[in-house]
């Protein structure tokens, strides 16, 4: 009895024998069944065909309107909205004038108003002497990123950027300055003063009050004399 022996693939042609292959030669009466596809392959084929119908540059061009461009869709002929009265962008609501401006009713504050310093808000002596220590720390360190290099680390206007050639500032010891109420720093921080520019958007309103009153320590380290019975900014820095 002869065996019959199937070949996986394509039929050898007349005349010709098989190559003896690994794996090739089957057993009498079996037939090899082909290997089926990677799940990956699957995957990947079907991600392709489902990118195919989009790409970045047709992301880019999509229909939008860009500021001030005009639009034929509202009757005012604008594609930007106005602002309903009344609304107020998210971090800019001002509910302590004091505080958020600096002044009140047009004046300037004459305390710094955080907890610590401003005499209305009443801590124990031991817990408002942590609070100023580490208002006056970070004070310090905004302080030497933001202005020591122009007023420099002691507050007499001979920073680096000076000693290269830019407009020295006033030093913060003359008695304009030291006489000049909180909110006076607090502004020039705020909305800039001479050629200084201003430093609102890169500086928080808490953190322009620490430079403030790190600027009055400095004053008062070298004039302590301007205590005169006031909450001293300089108290707890020895500590």
């Amino acid at each position: 009895m002869t065996a019959t022996i199937r070949w996986a693939g394509r039929r050898p042609a007349a005349g010709r024998e098989a190559p003896e292959t690994k794996g090739t030669r089957m057993s009498a009466g079996s037939v090899r069944r082909p290997r089926p596809a990677a799940p990956g392959l699957a995957a990947l084929a079907l991600a392709a065909l489902t990118l195919s119908g989009c790409n970045e540059q047709q992301m880019i061009t999509q229909p939008k309107y860009k500021p001030l461009q005009p639009s034929a869709f509202f009757d005012n002929g604008q594609s930007s909205r106005p602002v309903e009265p009344g609304t107020v962008a998210r971090g800019q609501l001002r509910v302590n004038p004091a505080y958020d401006l600096g002044e009140v009713d047009g004046q300037l504050v004459n305390v710094i108003p955080v907890k610590g310093f401003d005499p209305a808000v009443e801590l124990e002596p031991s817990e408002a002497r942590r609070t100023r220590k580490a208002f006056l720390e970070r004070g310090r360190q905004r302080y030497d990123i933001f202005c020591a290099p122009c007023h420099d680390r002691t507050g007499a206007g001979q920073g680096m950027i000076v000693q290269r050639g830019f407009s020295p500032p006033p030093s913060f010891h003359i008695d304009r300055l030291r006489e000049a109420p909180p909110g006076h720093y607090y502004k020039a921080i705020t909305n800039g003063y001479g050629a200084m520019y201003s430093y609102a958007s890169r500086i928080p309103v808490e953190d322009r009050w620490a430079i403030v009153a790190y600027v009055r320590a400095l004053q008062l380290s070298q004039d302590p004399s301007m205590l005169a019975g006031t909450p001293s900014p300089a108290e707890g820095v020895a500590e």
